[in-house]
């Protein structure tokens, strides 16, 4: 085999892995019930592509070669178990691959929400389902996931694997949640596409850094999630968040690649585009008349948005935006950027109180906290305690980007 056959294989795989692993686990999944078994056979259909694709060529439908090999290696797999029912399971498979083969074009189809509404099922532990979601329907490894739910790696694999083993001990059906079930877990599957948003953002030490563009992912899936439910205003407060941060992707780093926070952004380099369809979706939101955490948090990213483009936001506004929020969902997030809004409307020293009221257990480990009070130090002139706090800050940044941009704020004092 030639060096370019090879290249071309392992394109092909990786382009079908960053495509359709959440596709293909789901499909999978829906018959097996067994999430991790699942994963191991298409784990065992990427390898085995990587061996034939560079002899053989890579199919015209990447994606249903793969489904087809993990559906027999799954198939040969319960020939020599006892545990399931063998000929039942058998027949489901095969008719799976009768489908596969008659539907062309449609072989794969986009199961990923279902799943992520199987992921948010009651029976799962509540603390391992959005990293569930993630996992299965995203792909995304531990250590990239962690720190979006400030959770050591280890101990959040650990929890995954646990999830898992419940889904299959408790036989959890993989069938769309009937009309009723799905306000209960609408929740979850927000919080879900969300965390898969915000894992696209930086690079994280020691995750694949090939597990990439989840922003995009992500913000389909929100799509997807208001067709769905379209007289629910939730998901469209979800999509104008996540398009308003997406609106400024393109700023958040200078063309050396430097970390640049909102307030000294290039409002040039801001998508209009994405920016018009978040207020769109707000406003969609808003019509519904059901206000939600997640439609604050747009309305806190559109005004802190208008501000930057010259727009008059009063800045107590701003406060009054993230008192609601932490009235309808309390959170170490929201209560951090409360002070930064109250140090802007009323003074540092009056952030730095509203910071020192949270509890020192809370904080310990929490990045986003050392940053704001970093800052509030500096702007009341106690540049040692502002230097003290950048450091901690910087110890605690999974990004190396964001910990040069606090080591050289710590340096400016």
């Amino acid at each position: 085999m030639t060096r370019p056959a090879q290249h071309e294989a392992r394109t092909a795989a990786e382009r079908a892995a960053r495509h359709s692993y959440g596709r293909l686990v789901a499909i999978l999944s829906a018959r097996t019930r067994d999430i991790a078994a699942s994963e191991d056979a298409l784990a065992d259909a990427f390898a085995r592509a990587l061996e034939r694709w560079p002899a053989e060529g890579v199919p015209d439908r990447p994606e249903a070669w793969l489904l087809s090999v993990a559906r027999h290696r799954t198939l040969d797999a319960w020939r020599h178990s006892r545990v399931q029912d063998d000929a039942a399971q058998t027949l489901l498979l095969l008719a799976d691959e009768v489908a596969a083969d008659t539907e062309g074009a449609e072989a794969v189809p986009d199961d990923r929400l279902r799943l992520l509404f199987v992921c948010a099922h009651p029976a799962i532990d509540e603390a391992a389902r959005a990293p569930l979601m993630l996992q299965t329907v995203l792909g995304l490894d531990a250590t990239r996931m962690a720190g979006a739910f400030l959770t050591a790696p280890a101990t959040l694999g650990q929890r995954l694997v646990r999830a898992k083993a419940r889904i299959r001990a408790a036989g959890i059906p993989f069938e769309f949640p009937r009309a009723q079930d799905l306000p209960q877990r609408l929740q979850d599957v927000q919080d879900g596409i969300y965390a898969a948003y915000g894992t696209g953002w930086d690079d994280v030490d020691g995750a694949d850094a090939k597990q990439r563009g989840l922003t995009a992912e992500a913000i389909e899936l929100g799509r997807i999630l208001c067709q769905l439910m379209p007289r629910e205003p939730e998901p469209w407060g979800l999509l104008a968040l996540m398009l308003f941060c997406e609106s400024r992707a393109a700023a958040r780093r200078s063309d050396a690649g430097d970390y640049v926070p909102l307030d000294e952004q290039d409002t040039a380099r801001w998508d209009p585009a994405l920016r018009a369809q978040a207020e769109q979706a707000l406003r969609t939101a808003a019509v519904l008349n059901r206000p939600g955490a997640y439609q604050l948090e747009a309305a806190i990213q559109s005004a802190h948005c208008a501000r930057r483009l010259g727009a008059e936001v009063p800045a107590d506004a701003l406060v009054a935006l993230y008192d609601g929020l932490l009235a309808l969902r309390p959170g170490l997030g929201a209560q951090v950027s409360r002070a930064c809004a109250l140090a802007n409307a009323a003074g540092p020293a009056e952030g730095l109180r509203a910071l020192d009221a949270t509890p020192p257990a809370q904080i310990a480990n929490y990045q986003p906290y050392w940053a704001a009070r970093a800052h509030l130090l500096g702007r009341t002139g106690k540049v040692a305690e502002a230097r003290e706090a950048y450091a901690r800050a910087a110890g605690l940044s999974t990004s190396p980007a964001i910990r040069a941009y606090l080591m050289a704020a710590a340096s400016r004092l």
